[in-house]
């Protein structure tokens, strides 16, 4: 039977805007979330070490800047190894939203950092840099966080 008439139940909360333009409302959200990092764990690992590691196929060697079990193009098995400290900027984008763990944090920017020999690009936060001083090719270095968060964001790139 279709109810033509069904609504969704509504309360009497409305949202609490901060900007109009652009758009910025408040929401809350809060969850505590268990996973695991099954074989990326040890990328993760090596992120308290100071190192940053890549994936490379051992069968056609495409060598990934992101961790990844089998290889996108021929389906083999990869092997670790570890990513230059330094790279380049390939491209960026300045974020003026971000979750609620970086809301306070914006603008912040991103990058997408290449690596000599390696096939693809590692995305990042630039710190020590505005966007007007950002452009490609620009020299970055990876730095690490002092107390590891086990997240991708315990590893950051700043100018070089």
């Amino acid at each position: 039977m279709i109810d033509r008439n069904a609504k969704l139940p509504e309360d009497d909360r409305g949202a609490t805007v901060f900007s109009v333009d652009p758009l910025i409302v408040k929401e809350h959200y809060e969850a505590d979330y268990y996973h695991s990092y099954a074989q990326d764990s040890e990328f993760f690992r090596a992120l308290g070490r100071g190192v940053l590691l890549g994936s490379e196929c051992k069968r056609c060697r495409v060598r990934y800047a992101t961790p990844r079990a089998h290889c996108m193009r021929c389906g083999g098995r990869t092997e670790w190894f570890q990513l230059p400290p330094r790279g380049r900027v390939h491209t960026f984008t300045t974020c003026y939203f971000g979750s609620e763990e970086f809301l306070n944090e914006t603008p912040y920017n991103l990058v997408m950092v290449e690596f000599d020999g390696v096939d693809t690009l590692f995305l990042g936060r630039l710190v020590g840099a505005s966007t007007e001083d950002i452009y490609v090719g620009m020299p970055v270095r990876a730095r690490f966080r002092r107390l590891q968060r086990f997240r991708v964001t315990d590893v950051y790139f700043v100018p070089e």
